[in-house]
């Protein structure tokens, strides 16, 4: 045909523009492709340094702490007291034992700051700062910043000697149970609550349910025990510095100069004080123990895993 192209007819002027431009397009295709490669490479070799840092960074920095001689050692009891949280025997403990162990450690500093918590966890705590100190000899002192209340004072009782600062929350000697109760509620909403036990006292404090004269009297006595048990501890552990009151374990709290006064602690301190003029060792070292990061994801991925496990024996229960 007359308007037909032979096959080896060279393209054009604008043929080849466009080729060219693909050609290049392509090439600028491949060199991004080539830069978000090592773009990636480098985000994952900074995430698995930093997970083996977080790994490892305990029993580097342990090894540090382990060479410095002589110093004092501190141990920080934050927050609530409890056994899923840091302030747990499960954390403390060993972080006690380490302390305590540690030639180049003069004494122990426990930094505490904590409205309470869990009278368990708090008298495991306690009671393993008694045998190490009989153990190994060596002096624990508290230094309490804002507060140190309840559960945490229960902890504070074991050491040598209590600093606060003047104004300290101190005290806070009582038990407590607390919770709510909407059986009215029910009543004015139409709802009736259907609960089923074996066992006469299986409802005991079931918010739902109205609380009789028994119940509340074997719980005033569970209470009336623990309260206690706490007020032996602060006995034994204070001595003859403690000044009774008729309000000392009511429950009541006070500032910190005010509980020197009461003898619930001796002097006003810091921690850097305590270890510069009480221990004669400046130098801190950090004994708390930190959860890592992989430490973390597993207790998350275990409360997961124990929440699904619960829900299916929940399914199966009733199917």
């Amino acid at each position: 045909m007359e308007n037909e192209v032979p096959l080896n007819t060279p393209p054009t002027s604008w043929e080849r523009q466009a080729i060219e431009k693909l050609l290049l397009a392509d090439v600028r295709e491949r060199r991004a492709a080539r830069r978000w490669r090592m773009v990636r490479g480098i985000v994952w070799a900074l995430l698995f340094g930093a997970v083996a840092w977080a790994l490892l960074a305990d029993d580097w920095l342990g090894d540090t702490a382990a060479s410095v001689r002589p110093h004092t050692a501190m141990i920080a009891i934050k927050g609530e007291i409890a056994d899923d949280a840091d302030a747990s025997a499960e954390y403390v403990l060993p972080a006690l034992r380490s302390a305590m162990a540690e030639p180049g450690a003069k004494a122990l500093v426990l930094l505490i700051n904590s409205p309470g918590g869990s009278p368990v966890q708090a008298g495991l705590i306690h009671d393993e700062i008694v045998r190490l100190r009989k153990l190994h000899d060596k002096p624990v002192y508290t230094v309490v910043e804002e507060s140190c209340a309840s559960a945490a004072y229960y902890i504070a009782a074991a050491s040598d000697k209590i600093y606060v600062d003047k104004a300290s929350l101190v005290g806070s000697i009582g038990v407590l149970i607390n919770g709510f109760g909407f059986v009215g509620t029910l009543d004015k909403l139409g709802i009736e609550r259907r609960l089923l036990t074996a066992g006469d006292n299986k409802g005991f404090l079931d918010p739902f349910s109205p609380q009789s004269d028994k119940h509340r009297e074997h719980a005033q006595k569970m209470l009336d025990q623990i309260h206690q048990q706490f007020i032996t501890v602060v006995r034994q552990g204070r001595g003859d510095r403690l000044k009774e009151t008729p309000e000392m374990f009511s429950g009541l709290f006070w500032t910190g100069e005010q509980a020197v006064q009461l003898g619930l602690a001796d002097q006003l301190g810091s921690l850097n004080g305590v270890a510069r003029d009480v221990v004669k060792a400046a130098k801190l070292v950090d004994y708390t123990h930190k959860a890592d990061l992989m430490e973390r994801f597993a207790k998350r991925v275990g409360a997961s895993a124990g929440a699904s496990a619960a829900r299916a024996l929940r399914t199966l229960s009733w199917h």
